[in-house]
């Protein structure tokens, strides 16, 4: 469960999954978590597939295939309706298997990896919707915590420096190399962790949005695999 200490005003709660698709973004949310606590075993999953990479999608088949105990075939239902649900509201859900994401080292000053606070952007309206069934779960910063790297003086002074073109085209260079998602979390910023089995959907950075885009980070794996439901 999420701990209601560290919550934030930013996020609303909700119990079932009509209200998790319906409830809108608005004034200062900007994520919606459908609270649950699930039932099953979702470490037999993890253990039972074959890794093909540090990212290995599972699809319904072979989820269906797995031999599992009677705790894991309850954690496979619950991967298997969360995938119909989904998929029948429109959403285009995939599982995953996670052993880590690629570290970005193009810039050690500034790396742009998931495991960097940062928001998604899109050219079209869309939602991040994630949940973690087993392993480390992400972590989502409330807007008022964090800071946008890109105009923190010392850190666009050396990004300047980076660039070799015109002053007039600065902004877009940082954009199409993504500087512009990230952000840094203030000192005595309080990272709110998602939790295992939770629903979550996160605001985007698209033209439509009302709200600004939620600012969300890949946990450290710390050595387990995550199970991993993104769309």
């Amino acid at each position: 469960m999420v701990d209601p200490s560290h919550t934030g005003k930013h996020i609303q709660y909700v119990t079932n999954f009509q209200d998790f698709v319906s409830a809108p973004f608005k004034g200062d949310i900007n994520a919606i978590c459908w609270t649950r606590t699930l039932r099953g075993d979702f470490s037999e999953i993890v253990k039972q597939v074959a890794l093909t990479g540090n990212i290995t999608e599972i699809g319904p088949e072979e989820i269906c295939d797995l031999p599992l105990s009677e705790q894991g075939q309850l954690a496979r239902e619950i991967l298997l309706n969360d995938l119909k649900i989904l998929n029948a509201h429109g959403a285009s859900p995939i599982i995953n298997v996670v052993k880590c994401y690629d570290r970005d080292d193009t810039y050690p000053f500034f790396p742009t990896d998931v495991y960097s606070f940062h928001v998604d952007r899109s050219p079209i309206p869309v939602d991040t919707i994630l949940c973690t069934y087993y392993g480390a779960p992400s972590e989502i910063l409330p807007n008022t915590q964090g800071q946008k790297k890109i105009l923190i003086p010392e850190i666009r002074d050396r990004l300047r420096k980076l660039y070799q073109g015109a002053d007039d085209d600065f902004e877009s260079f940082l954009s199409e190399h993504f500087f512009d998602l990230h952000y840094q979390a203030m000192p005595d910023a309080h990272p709110i962790s998602l939790g295992l089995g939770n629903m979550w959907r996160l605001a985007v950075d698209h033209p439509e949005s009302l709200v600004p885009a939620c600012i969300h980070r890949a946990p450290d794996e710390k050595g387990l695999h995550r199970l991993l439901m993104i769309c």
